[in-house]
């Protein structure tokens, strides 16, 4: 028997309920949200805290690049606060200096997998990094996986994955020559360069 949704129990068209049913969140896409949020602050956490100690040694100026969003309107009553959103991301995720003046622009990703997708990536993102590239800058992804293995990956390795690796994503044991270190606080994102 194949039973209608939009319809109750003696079988009358009931929208409403149907809506209601169809706009609940399902309570593992919420877990996998929340815990989503919680790994990438962390992994945020230990980027800012190398890009902290790099600063305070002269070796390198890198700062996050704030999320663009478009102010909607302002809260009423509320000085200084207002709903907004957020635009479409097309800027790398981390840019700065390095000492001797090149520039240096990075996406970081986290994976709890054996792989990592070149998808993992929008176009912007892709663009903007190649973007940088043609111009001198130092370009890379820097890629967790599962926070006990880290990996600078530089641009032109990421961009040609397809041709290097034969397919779109690459396992850390085939990074090996791109694995930085990291101790709890931080990862050295520049060792050898900075």
């Amino acid at each position: 028997m194949n039973i209608d949704p939009r319809k109750n129990a003696e079988f009358y068209h009931d929208p409403t309920a149907y809506e209601a049913i169809k706009r609940c969140k399902d309570p593992k896409r919420q877990l996998q949200g929340k815990r989503s949020k919680v790994v990438g602050e962390y992994f945020e956490n230990l980027i800012s805290a190398a890009c902290d100690f790099y600063n305070e040694q002269g070796l390198a100026r890198i700062e996050k690049t704030p999320e663009p969003m478009k102010v909607l309107r302002p809260i009423v009553k509320q000085p200084g606060r207002f709903i907004a959103c957020f635009e479409k991301a097309a800027q790398p995720d981390y840019k700065g200096t390095v000492k001797g003046g090149r520039a240096i622009v990075f996406e970081a990703k986290h994976t709890d997998h054996d792989r990592i997708e070149r998808s993992r990536l929008t176009q912007e993102q892709l663009e903007g990094l190649e973007k940088h590239y043609r111009l001198g800058a130092l370009a890379f992804v820097l890629v967790s996986f599962e926070f006990k293995d880290y990996f600078r990956i530089p641009w032109d390795i990421w961009r040609d994955m397809k041709e290097i690796y034969g397919r779109k994503y690459v396992k850390a044991e085939e990074l090996e020559n791109y694995r930085v270190k990291a101790t709890s606080q931080m990862i050295l994102l520049l060792s050898g360069i900075a």
